[in-house]
């Protein structure tokens, strides 16, 4: 049996209770009004595993299956869970703590059913503060039903923060410039949202980018003047320039204006004591606009000071100000100029990153997020292992350097392509390794998620899926990038190595085979939501098949060969956009239209190239 996070006491007993369909769910007066929330998700999980759910009842009974309490002596998420002969017996120290004793509950059913072990669990987190962090900006905006349904998988894992990453796609007043060719999020759609997340004991945090990264705001007619570069909306849209430009001009005094008018209209929404302003990759910062205060002062200069009027605008505000780190990590001494509260969220997200971010931040004093990431972006499929060793260790530094919290995140560079619920693997990797020191190795780890989280028996579906971005030579990043920039000196030796690779495509395009083939054999017997997921699985492997193809292409084009593997264009141009009706159906289940657009301006200019008309 397990149980994610793994508890920090747990002593498994001889003998079991069974639950019977006669006896009750039951409250105790101890308990505040939340409980009945929590007893409800109990009562859920029990009829959905057995069959049938006992009646919630409040008070005393002689028929207790499951009793909730409270214990104020102990810590805030601290909570005991103790399974004998007469019963269950969840007690919290608080809210937080009731709700994570039943969450636990509900993990230990699914693989018990009705007969649960005689067990005693004390449990609590390490780290205060364990939040994830979802990109709902470039590329997909999810549907507000899915967004719930993520804030439940947080609270089922013991997650208590959650930020949505916003550029322009919150339905800003005044702005229909910037957001009339998406699908925006409302302000309903956010209070709705932040309503349900505080039941779950989840802080929706606000977030809007605040320098750097105003792509869409900084191409209107209106606002163009104030990006850094000038000639800002001349260019056409691509992956690639939305990643690396359109800075604000922080010289310009209506700059700062509108960005404060942005977080008045956005901070209200939330009941959140935080707000993010983002302020990452600034990476025109004086090569512009403001050149001339840049040489005068320094770019340095130049970032701090804007950072630090925002971060005390909004302490007036009443608020805690976030930002990212991966600028200040240059110059930390710095920090000291914020407002003492400012929480710098470190981000690091290579498989084998180091600790020097983190203890130089910390060397400065700052109030420091470590923060790793779920290595989706610009794949079709996460890259688990990746995944876990980031985060691992990023986890293992906020230990070592004593971090405020752990936030994971998963960006969507290049249209967030892959299918939001691959990254469920590394929620509960950040997740499980933020609540409890002791980290079991990946293929454990992975073993435990597959039962926990998919309700595979045979506990082997989670590795299956991190063999899927293993089993590719060429991937959606490359693809974007040689549509938008060809083959540049900056890529060079990266599609030195995609043509190298080649020579093995056969044996990748039989992997990706055998690994739907696999998959296809797990699916009977599974839940209905984990082969929802499966299929956007299959169809996601059938994309990175077709993208395979077409890099044999490619590398035979620009080397002026003949592919290593047999290619008709017009049946592989075919091929990919009937693929491509399949991916728009799995899309619309979860997310709005957003940007898929996009996606399917890229997936019809590489079927125009098959077809020759695109060179």
């Amino acid at each position: 049996m397990y149980i994610i996070p793994e508890p920090q006491q747990m002593n498994i007993l001889e003998g079991e209770y069974t639950i019977r369909f006669d006896h009750k769910i039951v409250i105790d007066s101890s308990c505040g009004t939340a409980a009945y929330d929590y007893a409800k998700l109990l009562q859920e999980e029990l009829c959905g595993c057995m069959g049938y759910g006992p009646e919630i009842t409040r008070g005393n009974s002689g028929k207790a299956a499951v009793t909730l309490m409270m214990d104020d002596e102990l810590g805030e998420e601290t909570y005991r869970l103790e399974a004998g002969a007469d019963g269950i017996r969840i007690v919290g120290g608080a809210d937080r703590g009731l709700l994570y004793g039943v969450q636990t509950l509900r993990q230990i059913v699914r693989q018990t059913g009705a007969c649960v072990p005689c067990m005693q669990i004390h449990d609590y987190p390490d780290i205060r503060n364990r939040g994830f962090y979802h990109d709902v900006t470039r590329g997909r905006i999810p549907t507000l039903s899915y967004l719930k349904g993520l804030a439940d998988n947080l609270a089922f894992y013991k997650i208590n923060q959650m930020q949505l990453y916003i550029e322009h796609s919150y339905l800003f007043e005044n702005l229909s410039e910037m957001w009339r060719d998406d699908t925006p999020l409302s302000a309903q759609d956010i209070l709705e949202l932040d309503a349900y997340c505080r039941k779950l004991n989840i802080e929706l945090i606000p977030n809007i980018s605040c320098f750097g990264h105003l792509y869409k705001l900084l191409r209107t007619k209106s606002y163009e003047h104030l990006c850094e570069l000038s000639d800002a909306g001349a260019e056409p849209f691509g992956f690639v320039d939305r990643m690396m430009h359109h800075t604000i001009d922080v010289t310009n005094e209506e700059s700062l204006a509108l960005l404060k008018g942005l977080i008045e209209e956005f901070m209200p929404l939330f009941t959140s004591k935080h707000f993010n302003i983002g302020a990452d990759e600034t990476f025109d910062l004086g090569k512009g606009r403001s050149l001339a205060e840049a040489e005068r002062i320094g770019v340095k200069r130049l970032y701090i000071d804007h950072v630090r009027k925002l971060c005390e605008f909004l302490v007036e505000k009443g608020k805690i100000p976030m930002f990212w780190g991966d600028i200040i990590c240059d110059f930390p001494e710095v920090i000291k100029e914020l407002p003492k509260q400012t929480i710098c969220l470190n981000w690091g997200y290579d498989k084998e990153q180091s600790d020097e971010s983190t203890r130089k931040l910390a060397e400065a004093g700052a109030v420091q997020y470590s923060c790793p990431g779920v290595s989706g972006w610009n794949q079709f499929v996460n890259r688990l292992d990746v995944a876990y060793e980031n985060i691992r260790r990023m986890c293992t530094y906020a230990r070592q350097y004593q971090t405020e919290g752990v936030l994971t995140t998963d960006w969507g560079d290049y249209g967030h392509v892959n299918h939001p619920d691959f990254g469920i693997p590394g929620r509960i990797y950040g997740a499980a390794f933020s609540w409890n020191g002791k980290i079991p190795d990946f293929e454990e780890m992975n073993r435990r998620i597959s039962i926990v989280e998919f309700q595979d028996r045979s506990g082997e579906l989670v590795s299956e899926l991190a063999k899927i971005a293993d089993s590719q030579i060429f991937d959606w990043g490359q693809a974007i990038y040689y549509k938008e920039k060809g083959v540049d000196a900056r890529v060079q030796r990266e599609f030195t190595a995609v043509a190298a690779g080649m020579a093995d495509v056969d044996e990748t395009l039989r992997k990706l085979a055998d690994i739907g083939d696999r998959i296809r054999r797990m699916m009977p017997g599974l839940p209905a939501r984990t082969n929802a997921i499966l299929h956007a699985c299959l169809v996601a492997i059938q994309g990175v098949e077709l993208f395979q193809k077409i890099g044999a292409v490619i590398v035979a084009r620009v080397s002026q060969s003949e592919p290593v593997v047999a290619v008709d264009g017009i049946k592989l141009a075919a091929g990919l956009e009937e693929w491509f009706m399949f991916y728009k159906e799995v899309w619309r289940s979860v997310s709005r239209e957003s940007e898929l657009y996009r996606i399917e301006e890229v997936v019809s200019w590489y079927a125009d190239l098959l077809r020759g008309s695109a060179l």
